[in-house]
């Protein structure tokens, strides 16, 4: 109040024309009287439980339900995991302990391949081709084992169709190739100085197989199941079957 009539005294207005209004500290005193209690009101609910000021708890949702294919997918996959894993499991107990068991002859047949795919020709299924130019002049001769054999400078034709099985030797001792013609049947040619097809190579009769330039003799012997054969003939440079 002093502060208000000072400044009053300042202006130079009369003290008696001076009104203090002090409602507005009054009214600012109820409204913190107010705030105080409703903050008393709230916490005395608050430490009483009271439902309306419940504490907050998470909300318990439902699970949901499982897609069905799925779930019948995975055990699907997993029954055809532990099917493999017990093929796999008796097919090593079988190759150990049973050799000669069913499953182990199905699993040799298959790498082995089976009676539609086998070549079982025999050597007379086979007409043999000359195994030198017919017009190279080359003295061919037979034993009484019936190995074939020549010395000269000239081409080497495969007597008949077939696939190199292996090629062995060398140039200065001379190349031994044997060819493969059905699963019993099968050349040797040895005493060769090149050799132009590799293992595993298709070869013709017409088509040169190799070369020799005389320094060693060229044998060719024939064999069936691995027995040597003994019934070739050689007429006019022709081979045939006696």
């Amino acid at each position: 109040m002093n502060e208000e009539l000072s400044y009053a005294e300042m202006l130079e207005i009369p003290v008696e024309t001076v009104t203090v209004n002090r409602r507005g500290k009054k009214r600012r005193a109820k409204e913190e009287d107010l705030a105080e209690q409703v903050v008393d009101t709230v916490n005395d609910r608050v430490e009483s439980r009271d439902p309306a000021y419940a504490e907050s708890m998470p909300i318990e949702r439902e699970a949901q339900p499982q897609d069905r294919r799925a779930k019948t997918a995975r055990r699907i996959l997993w029954g055809e995991f532990i099917a493999v894993c017990a093929l796999c499991a008796t097919i090593f107990l079988t190759n150990i302990f049973m050799t000669d068991s069913a499953i182990n002859t199905f699993v040799r047949g298959l790498w082995n391949g089976t009676a539609d795919t086998a070549d079982t020709r025999t050597y007379e299924d086979f007409t043999l081709s000359p195994v030198v130019n017919e017009f190279t002049d080359v003295e061919l001769a037979v034993s009484d084992t019936g190995v074939l054999s020549f010395t000269a400078a000239c081409s080497v034709y495969a007597p008949c169709e077939g696939e190199v099985a292996a090629v062995n030797g060398d140039a200065e001792n001379g190349y031994t190739i044997e060819l493969r013609h059905s699963d019993t049947f099968s050349t040797v040619m040895s005493g060769l100085t090149n050799v132009y097809f590799a293992e595993g190579d298709s070869v013709r009769s017409n088509v040169p197989l190799a070369y020799t330039d005389g320094t060693h003799p060229v044998r060719v012997t024939f064999y069936e199941d691995g027995s040597l054969l003994d019934c070739v003939t050689v007429e006019g440079g022709e081979l045939a079957w006696s």
